[in-house]
C-alpha cells in the first residue's frame, strides 16, 4: 500500500461539478493499493499517518501530528501510484490491485484512520475527480508498507 501525503491549508474534491469532500487544514492522502495489500498495511498506514509529526509548532519545527492540530484528511484512491514506467512510454499498472480488491481496502483504510481520531472524508472510488489541493509548505511525504 502506498500513500502520498500532502499537507494542506485547504482542499476539495469534486465529481461532475459537485463537491463531495472539502477540508483544511490537514492532509490529502493519495492512496494506492497493491495486489498483496490487506488489513495489516491499512492499519499500519492509518496509525503512522495519524501520528506523523509533519505540522509545525510555534518555532516552525515539525512537532505536531494531524491529531495535535485537530486537522482533517481527505483520502483519494489513486491506482496510478503503482505506475511502472521502466519500459516503453506508457505506464503499466499491473502492480495495482483490481477494483474489487482495492475499493473495500480504501474504505477500510478510511475507517481505520477515522478510528485513530482523524476526521476523514474520501473521494469517489473509480470516478474522474477534480482534486484541488492547496499544498501547505509545500510538504509532501511518501509512505509505503
Amino acid at each position: 500500500m502506498r500513500a502520498l501525503l500532502q499537507r494542506i491549508s485547504h482542499a476539495k474534491v469534486s465529481v461532475n461539478g459537485k463537491v463531495i469532500a472539502e477540508s483544511g487544514p490537514g492532509l490529502v492522502i493519495l492512496l494506492g493499493v497493491g495486489h498483496t495489500d490487506g488489513e495489516e498495511q491499512a492499519l499500519f498506514l492509518a496509525q503512522k499517518i495519524s501520528n506523523l509529526r509533519i505540522f509545525e509548532d510555534q518555532d516552525g519545527k515539525f512537532n505536531h501530528s494531524i491529531l495535535d492540530i485537530s486537522g482533517e484528511a481527505i483520502v483519494v484512491s489513486q491506482f496510478t501510484l503503482y505506475a511502472d514506467t521502466r519500459k516503453g512510454r506508457r505506464p503499466s499498472f499491473t502492480d495495482a490491485a483490481l477494483p474489487g480488491t482495492a475499493s473495500p481496502l480504501v474504505d477500510r483504510f478510511v475507517e481505520l484512520l477515522s478510528a485513530q481520531g482523524v476526521a476523514t472524508q474520501k473521494g469517489e472510488f473509480g470516478a474522474h475527480m477534480l482534486v484541488e489541493i492547496h499544498n501547505d509548505g509545500p510538504v509532501t511525504i511518501w509512505l509505503e508498507k
